[in-house]
């Protein structure tokens, strides 16, 4: 009994700061301050969205949130380094910060 009120806790507490760690990511690409922070953020963003789907294959027990889970990871990285090269040529005008 110990065992499995343990693991729902820790389910819990996890979910709630995965949540809150996609909040923070979410409010950094809306603020910047620049093209390659918000890069980052969406990189990040990403990498949270495959342990949210880790998550599930925790929760639900089904194998097809792996695929899922690379999936994203792998559109994740490419996107990242789709951006960096845009950062790179100057295609995407970069703010000053403050």
């Amino acid at each position: 009994m110990m065992g499995g009120t343990l693991f729902a806790a820790g389910v819990t507490i996890s979910g709630i700061l995965l949540f809150a760690a996609m909040l923070c990511a979410g409010l950094r690409i809306i603020r910047g301050p620049s093209g390659p922070d918000r890069v980052v953020a969406l990189d990040l963003l990403g990498l949270l969205g495959v342990a949210a789907a880790g998550m599930a294959v925790i929760v639900s027990g089904s194998v097809a949130f792996i695929d899922i889970a690379l999936g994203v990871a792998l559109i994740g990285f490419l996107a990242t380094v789709a951006f960096a090269g845009f950062i790179e040529r100057g295609s995407i005008d970069e703010e000053e910060g403050p």
